[in-house]
């Protein structure tokens, strides 16, 4: 397409000729950003073959290009403003006022990749949503949804996105952060008449069992986190509880588990739980009663039971 064809086409539709070529160098930008995304995330998809390398990857050729095209669009379209600030000042107010979500969701942006509170991958809860982070992009950022009406955290399957915004105003929690382990406990209820002592030593075995072998891992880790946190735990080892409710006695397990395995060695615990239970016959798990006698009943007992 020649210079002079563009020119006559311009004047054709009594367009200005300098507002026409940077409205074409414009569309060229972008064409050719576009492009070459389009070929660099084929390339990658077919060479690169770990699913999270792939991901970083072209998140990592997006905003290379996004720049550089950003870079030379404004360069094209500031160069007759004599002085920068001049056209800052000019925009400013009316973009604070019409663009005021857009802009705080790209400081948002701008704040998760700086501060990386979350980054992919990370299991975390903002506000009332809790997710796997499974796309961090300028805008907004998408979860892969847990808990709600499934239980114990696991996925829903829906997808969630979130404006980048809400981590201004919203409290972040991550799952998987530094630390990469949470504390879970399962409470086992069994009756008065139990030996509460022997139910407490199988339930630390079994415990120990399923999640002591974490320990010095976590252990290692919390070493690591602490020169970034001031995170301090002296036991890594599962451990049981005893407290008394209003139905019996009430031993509570403590033990490390991986975010994503609370579910699993719950029940791999409770399995162990009713088949060793089962084996004693001092021991039994309670669940609410009620207990009452007739009138006059509760002597009659007493004098039985007397010599």
């Amino acid at each position: 397409m020649s210079k002079s064809f563009i020119d006559n086409l311009l004047r054709w539709g009594h367009i200005d000729p300098i507002l026409g070529y940077k409205v074409l160098l414009s569309a060229l930008f972008i064409g050719l950003f576009y492009l070459f995304k389009t070929i660099s995330h084929k390339l990658i998809n077919t060479h690169v073959k770990d699913l999270r390398t792939r991901y970083f990857a072209r998140k990592r050729i997006d905003y290379v290009l996004f720049t550089i095209s950003a870079f030379f669009i404004f360069r094209l379209w500031i160069l007759d403003i004599g002085s920068l600030g001049t056209f800052l000042g000019l925009l400013s107010a009316g973009v604070a006022v019409a663009l005021k979500d857009p802009l705080m969701n790209l400081a948002g942006w701008m704040f998760i990749l700086w501060r990386k509170p979350f980054t992919v991958g990370d299991r975390i809860q903002i506000g009332p949503h809790k997710g796997d982070v499974i796309d961090i992009r300028a805008f907004q950022f998408t979860l892969l949804e847990i808990e709600n009406w499934v239980k114990a955290e696991q996925s829903t399957g829906r997808v969630i996105h979130i404006p980048n915004s809400r981590v201004f105003t919203e409290m972040v929690a991550n799952y998987t952060q530094s630390f990469e382990y949470i504390w879970n406990e399962i409470p086992v209820l069994i009756t008065f008449e139990s030996n509460y002592k022997k139910a407490k030593k199988i339930l630390l075995e079994i415990a120990k069992r399923h999640a002591e072998h974490l320990s010095k891992d976590a252990e290692e880790r919390l070493k690591e986190a602490a020169k970034k946190y001031m995170i301090i735990y002296t036991k890594f080892t599962p451990i049981v509880y005893t407290s008394v409710e209003d139905s019996g006695v009430l031993l509570t397990i403590r033990y490390l588990c991986s975010p994503r395995k609370r579910r699993g060695t719950e029940s791999k615990i409770w399995e162990d739980i009713l088949d060793t239970f089962n084996k004693e016959p001092d021991l039994e798990l309670a669940y609410p009663t009620i207990r009452y006698y007739k009138r006059g009943e509760e002597n009659e007992r007493k004098n039985l039971a007397d010599p």
